[in-house]
């Protein structure tokens, strides 16, 4: 798996899910039990992973609906 997004907000998360559902793109959130460690402040991110072969795509996805990566 590939990293797509890093982000402590949750409505990033979940705008970025809905948009590569909508595209069939399958993805797994990491350190989402993070919380438990850090007392539920969000100062721990949470990353979007992709399967390898579809980085490329949900990477063209997240531009589509104007999301930034973290990536120049």
């Amino acid at each position: 798996m590939k990293e797509l997004l890093r982000t402590n907000d949750p409505t990033v998360i979940a705008f970025a899910t809905a948009l590569l559902d909508s595209e069939g793109i399958d993805w797994f959130t990491f350190d989402v039990n993070m919380s438990v460690l850090e007392g539920s402040i969000g100062i721990m991110p949470r990353r979007l992973m992709v399967l390898d072969r579809d980085l490329f795509m949900a990477e063209a996805v997240m531009r589509d609906g104007e999301i930034d990566l973290g990536r120049d």
